[in-house]
């Protein structure tokens, strides 16, 4: 079921079917990411974790995989209603 997920997943960044939060924006300059770091994690990377959100009830994936030069980061994503990927949070590993 995962790796189904994970396959939309990248489907929506080729696509650039995507958005960004501005907590993930934040995070993003404050790791020194760019937006191409946060799309090769997602496109080298495996989801390590799934967790509901208690708020809103949508599932949340934790994605490992590796940015441009090759570091280890990850990112906080989720599906949303309106078809796009969410990018919630970035980090380094």
């Amino acid at each position: 079921m995962l790796e189904r997920i994970l396959k939309r997943m990248c489907e929506k960044v080729r696509t650039r079917e995507y958005v960004m939060t501005l907590h993930g924006e934040a995070e993003m300059d404050e790791d020194d990411l760019t937006i191409f770091d946060v799309e090769s994690v997602i496109l080298t990377g495996e989801i390590f974790e799934r967790q509901k959100d208690q708020t809103t009830a949508e599932w949340k994936y934790l994605v490992k995989g590796q940015t441009v030069a090759g570091d280890d980061a990850s990112v906080v994503t989720k599906l949303s209603s309106t078809g796009k990927l969410v990018f919630i949070t970035v980090y380094r590993s």
